[in-house]
């Protein structure tokens, strides 16, 4: 399995930001400008949403128009697991669990589906700009 850090330091590296949002107290919404801002090609998802900061928001992981590389996950808890499901049936096995969107059931999810995972770390600490 890769390094799921090890990815943001490819130049074609695109990222998912499910829980993306225009609420600047949220980090749905910082960790989107933040990665864009660092040269990301990010797909913001959100099923509430229409635009984030003036992108289209994608409702769902099926609707982005290419497969991300990277799935970031910045919601509560009990809706990572409905994202990891859309994941595992979308064959999207890269996924980024953001401190707080994560349980032990869905640590559990990820071991038993054997996803390439990293959980409770920051992609904005592991992120650098990229060239």
């Amino acid at each position: 399995m890769t390094d799921i850090a090890a990815l943001l330091d490819m130049p074609d590296t695109t990222v998912a930001v499910v829980g993306a949002t225009d609420d600047p107290g949220k980090y749905g919404g910082v960790i989107y400008r933040d990665l864009k801002c660092k040269g990301f090609t990010v797909f913001p998802v959100n099923p509430k949403r229409s635009t984030v900061d003036g992108d289209l928001t994608y409702p769902t992981l099926a609707d982005i128009p290419e497969p991300p590389t990277i799935v970031n996950i910045v919601v509560p808890p009990k809706v990572t697991l409905t994202v990891l499901q859309a994941c595992l049936r979308l064959g999207m096995m890269n996924v980024w669990v953001q401190p707080g969107a994560e349980e032990p059931d869905v640590l559990t999810f990820l071991q038993e589906n054997r996803f390439n995972y990293l959980a409770n770390a920051c992609i904005m600490v592991q992120s650098r700009l990229k060239d």
